[in-house]
């Protein structure tokens, strides 16, 4: 009996080494180096089960083995913690570290950066076609109310939900601004203000000339003098949908639509494109001046005046720009 007994107790004693030594096993290749080689991005969708995340995660070479990670995984009772996303893995990255990264959620961020001056359209087209976004656009904001900058998301974020945010951005903006804007302003609404702001962002693509074009436009406003812009004239032959893909013509200039602000008094009905914080503090809050006119001056800027005889000048020194360009265009 005593020694079957003996037998007994050794025959434990020896599972518990062996089982000491799988554990220990287990334990270090865990913890060891994994055989990733080069940086890799792994998407884990909503509803991966942990065999699914090991599987994946084998495939895509950042462990060997998807059997020990889903036992070391359970060993340390994360495997109801882990996270879906998109995860970004470094080389050499070990099993425990693969685990706790995910466990962490810091998923890879993405970026999606909207240019001042465009139509909602346009900003809808980039959002359509921005990677690792999901669902449809249901709600089209109105023109104007989707602030440009550059927005963050993750994978699997919605669509609808980071046009939610440009539009509340936008809001919030146009808020705060409206609430510091100078005295004496020919603006009633801060629609207005978001308006005239969208029509500064089209006639000059340099944020330095921004207060100056600004200013010109609240001078015509409050002498009764119409705008005359001809980015409202393209909006009214475009609708908004993108740039028109010739010149304008007189013709056009003389064409009746609401944004024809060379045959309208006053502002368009609405903005014309998403105009950028810049261009809406120009207009909320001008610099001093008398000057009444702008053109075209050939360098990429423009050239400014306070007296017709003075811009027409400007006008003049313009068309011979163009004149010299085309005799050269036609030369080559």
């Amino acid at each position: 009996m005593w020694r079957v007994f003996l037998r007994i107790v050794a025959a434990l004693a020896l599972l518990l080494v062996l089982a000491a030594g799988a554990g220990a096993w287990f334990t270090y290749r865990f913890i060891s180096p994994g055989p990733l080689e080069a940086e890799a991005t792994v998407v884990l969708p909503h509803g991966t089960g942990l065999r699914g995340i090991a599987d994946r995660l084998a495939e895509a070479g950042v462990i060997e083995d998807p059997k020990l990670f889903l036992i070391g995984v359970r060993a340390f009772g994360r495997d109801q913690t882990l996270k879906a996303g998109e995860y970004r893995f470094e080389p050499g990255m070990s099993g425990r570290a693969v685990m706790d990264h995910i466990i962490s959620g810091a998923t890879v961020v993405r970026k999606l950066t909207i240019p001042e001056g465009l139509t909602v359209q346009e900003v809808l087209a980039l959002v359509d076609g921005a990677e690792a976004l999901d669902g449809d656009i249901e709600t089209v904001p109105e023109e104007g109310r989707l602030l440009p900058e550059t927005y963050h998301y993750s994978w699997g974020d919605s669509r609808e939900q980071l046009v939610e945010r440009m539009r509340a951005a936008m809001d919030e903006t146009l808020s705060a601004l409206w609430e510091g804007r100078a005295a004496d302003l020919p603006l009633e609404t801060p629609e207005e203000a978001l308006t005239l702001a969208s029509i500064v962002e089209k006639e000059t693509a340099l944020p330095e000339e921004r207060p100056r074009v600004a200013a010109v436009f609240l001078n015509r406003l409050k002498r009764g003098m119409r705008l005359q812009s001809d980015p409202t004239v393209i909006y009214g032959l475009t609708n908004g949908d993108g740039p028109l893909d010739r010149s304008l013509t007189r013709t056009d200039l003389e064409t009746e639509t609401p944004y024809n602000t060379y045959a309208i008094a006053g502002l368009p009905p609405h903005p014309i494109a998403n105009p950028g914080k810049t261009a809406i503090s120009a207009v909320l809050n001008p610099i001093e001046s008398n000057e009444l006119y702008f053109v075209a001056d050939g360098t990429g800027g423009h050239a400014f005046a306070s007296s017709l005889k003075e811009h027409n000048r400007n006008v003049a020194k313009w068309r011979k720009v163009q004149r010299e360009r085309a005799k050269a265009e036609s030369q080559e």
